[in-house]
């Protein structure tokens, strides 16, 4: 098997020795190339070139949002955002191997790998010698003439705003913390607009609504982690399913309190109040806004929109897992 393992040299859990147990131990079961990303895109620039030139796998060491660019590389974001360009399947194109090297790490975690990078390695090379494969399906969102698959998770609203004040942070030397993501997002719901809802909701096939603060589009439960703690306001979530959604039609205090303690752990039922507006296992719906909101996908922030359009790509990737 020929492999392309693309390294992060930045991601927040591994440092150098750690990576060369890593690049030693998957270099001695499969014909292993190494690349180190450089800059942002970069892994997407890379994995796609390892799809065209016939690698059976693209292995990437870093966190969700490598990943997501990696995703974005074997699937080809490019051309009509209704569907994939790429006319082949998930079988011909290359597998993915995850090895968790970020902060969160969510979505190697939703797939049950360990959070440890060398013990995660482990498994996936358990994987690669009884040829364990699962198929997954992903999200895809348009907005503004651009199309990008996401993983697990988009948002718009409040969360994103969260996302961009840690990155801010990020860019002047902070480490992306647990702790820093809990106390940002306490400390920015201070300043955040909540009195004026930009957001509505429509679809093909879904019920419309209007005044919405914030939305939690996902693709699998958990949503995030806090430590060791899933966050699961979609619990319902699934790679087998289509996407599903959590809004807020208010974000006073009383509110929070009373959905946090419903999100927080490992559940199997929905959430319930009444300012929240749930969808599950739908294949398209657009959040539109009255002004510009932030908006992520992946924990990754993209800047401010008005509309996205978001859809399920089923059975759109194997992983080796």
């Amino acid at each position: 098997m020929r492999a392309l393992l693309l390294v992060n040299p930045k991601a927040t859990t591994t440092n150098q020795r750690t990576r060369d147990v890593i690049i030693r131990a998957l270099g001695a079961s499969v014909d292993l190339t190494v690349e180190e990303t450089g800059y942002r895109g970069h892994a997407a620039l890379l994995s796609r070139k390892a799809r065209e030139s016939g690698y059976d796998a693209v292995a990437v060491l870093g966190g969700d949002g490598t990943i997501n660019e990696a995703v974005n590389g074997l699937l080809d974001d490019a051309g009509d955002p209704s569907e994939p360009r790429d006319p082949r399947t998930s079988a011909d194109r290359p597998a993915l191997l995850v090895i968790p090297g970020g902060s969160a790490n969510v979505f190697a975690r939703a797939l049950g790998l360990p959070n440890s990078p060398v013990e995660a390695a482990g498994a996936v090379l358990e994987a690669l010698r009884e040829g364990r494969r699962r198929t997954v399906g992903l999200g895809r969102a348009s907005w503004n003439g651009e199309s990008r698959h996401f993983t697990f998770c988009g948002g718009m609203g409040y969360d994103a705003e969260v996302i961009r004040a840690v990155e801010g942070l990020r860019g002047t030397g902070y480490r992306a913390t647990p702790a820093r993501y809990v106390n940002t997002a306490l400390r920015h719901y201070l300043s955040t607009d909540r009195r004026r809802p930009a957001m509505s909701l429509e679809g093909p096939e879904v019920p419309s609504a209007e005044g919405i603060f914030l939305a939690i589009v996902s693709n699998t439960s958990p949503w995030s982690y806090v430590g060791s703690r899933p966050v699961c306001p979609t619990p319902w979530a699934s790679f087998e399913t289509g996407l599903d959604m959590l809004g807020l039609r208010r974000l006073g205090l009383p509110t929070m309190l009373d959905l946090v303690p419903q999100i927080l752990g490992r559940r199997e039922t929905l959430p319930i109040g009444r300012h929240l507006v749930q969808l599950h296992d739908e294949g398209e719906f657009t959040l539109t806004a009255e002004r510009p909101v932030a908006f992520q996908l992946d924990g990754d922030y993209l800047g401010e929109t008005e509309r996205v359009t978001f859809r399920s790509v089923p059975d759109a990737l194997q992983i080796l897992v």
